[in-house]
């Protein structure tokens, strides 16, 4: 049995992991497939992988391009989800805040360095022709340090997935103004160098498995429903949520990927574009 250490955030795309490994589909080829569960998000996960605390990672694609390029020993091998990440832009129940306008030159609680939240508020602000050079950021790293920094004043705003985040919405806790969703697919997996080099098969048969799952997800008989238990969701938010997400079974091709860095290029997230050999490994 070969022992193989996985990260995701613990929300509803990584679903289709939990019922694989619940199956024991990973086991049936000789794999322990052990997964961590990263509230934190992407920046936690970049670090993960270069300290080699895990093998694999279910990341934003945008931050780990980032944070290959800036000498994470990673690549990318599948794109994971394909549609669109739609960040939700919050702000505290109680805050003057009413419109995305009024957070121009204020404070974004993110989850960390290099994390999605923080990287996100630059498309966002790019969005509104705001000057990306005044962003100001305090780091909360979870969600639950978020609503702490929104309810306190000690941030102005907070960017999350907005299905996730939407029980706070509904509770009184959050406010949404705007929805930001990427200009690229949200979700790719990627796996430690030294790891793709060593046992090239056993990341290619976790791929082939994972793909089964994921090609059949939305047809297992009361996913909705399972979803919403399992994720705190109202069944209606998870069947629309549904209905807007597409998983992937294919890797990122060359031409989006330039387009990717490209973007965060202008944005002066990346200071330079890596090939695509750099960044991506082809099974």
């Amino acid at each position: 049995m070969t022992t193989i250490k996985i990260a995701g955030v613990p929300e509803h795309f990584n679903l289709p992991w939990h019922l694989a490994i619940d199956d024991k589909a990973f086991e049936k080829q000789n794999i322990d497939l052990q997964w961590t569960d990263v509230p934190e998000g992407t920046g936690k996960m970049c670090q993960m992988l270069r300290s080699g605390e895990t093998d694999i990672a279910v990341i934003l694609t945008e931050g780990i391009v980032k944070d290959i390029n800036a000498g994470n020993p990673s690549k990318i091998v599948q794109i994971y989800v394909d549609s669109p990440l739609i960040w939700g832009v919050h702000v505290g129940a109680n805050s003057n805040f009413k419109t995305i306008d009024d957070l121009k030159n204020t404070k974004a609680a993110i989850s960390r360095l290099g994390s999605g939240s923080q990287l996100m508020a630059y498309v966002n602000a790019n969005n509104q022709g705001w000057e990306t050079d005044n962003l100001q950021f305090k780091i909360v790293n979870t969600i639950d340090g978020a609503v702490e920094a929104l309810t306190s004043g000690t941030a102005d705003y907070f960017m999350w997935e907005r299905f996730m985040t939407k029980p706070l919405v509904d509770k009184g806790v959050f406010r949404k103004v705007a929805d930001c969703p990427t200009p690229w697919p949200c979700f790719v997996i990627a796996v430690r160098e030294e790891v793709l080099n060593s046992q090239p098969e056993i990341i290619q048969a976790i791929l082939n498995t994972i793909n089964l799952t994921t090609a059949n997800f939305k047809d297992i008989p009361g996913i909705d429903e399972l979803l919403a238990k399992n994720y705190h969701q109202k069944l209606e938010d998870i069947q629309e949520w549904l209905d807007l997400t597409e998983w992937s079974q294919k890797n990122i091709e060359e031409n989006l990927l330039n387009n990717i860095q490209k973007q965060l290029f202008q944005l002066k997230i990346i200071d330079k574009i890596g090939t695509f050999e750099q960044i991506v490994k082809t099974l």
